[in-house]
């Protein structure tokens, strides 16, 4: 029974889940907006909002943490230096899931993520 285990599994080994999440999360900090399943994108938005918050605290502490799970060295110091302005007066709720057609190829459910 899964009861109360909150994490995502999306049918993935934990190290094969987290690299998955990781370059997720870098893609759409990159680009703003990307298209993925359901699952991934309700996954990915808890933490592309984890390094968002990072960002607005902004200490080195953060930093260092934003740069262990963010791939790019270049895509955390841009995140640290725009999202304190872009993001100061909303307390959580950065990104935004929109439900498109279905894959056509297996029928499952695909979502745009986007920053807000």
């Amino acid at each position: 029974m899964r009861h109360r285990c909150r994490v995502h599994q999306l049918g993935k080994p934990a190290d094969q889940r987290k690299a998955l999440l990781r370059a997720l999360t870098t893609e759409l900090i990159r680009h703003g907006r990307i298209t993925t399943t359901k699952a991934r994108a309700q996954a990915v938005r808890e933490e592309a909002d984890r390094m968002i918050t990072l960002a607005k605290d902004g200490s080195l502490s953060a930093r260092r943490q934003a740069l262990g799970y963010i791939y790019d060295k270049g895509l955390v110091h841009a995140l640290f230096s725009e999202a304190p302005t872009r993001y100061a007066d909303r307390n959580g709720g950065y990104t935004r899931i929109l439900k498109t057609v279905r894959r056509r190829g297996d029928n499952s459910e695909m979502a745009i993520i986007e920053l807000t």
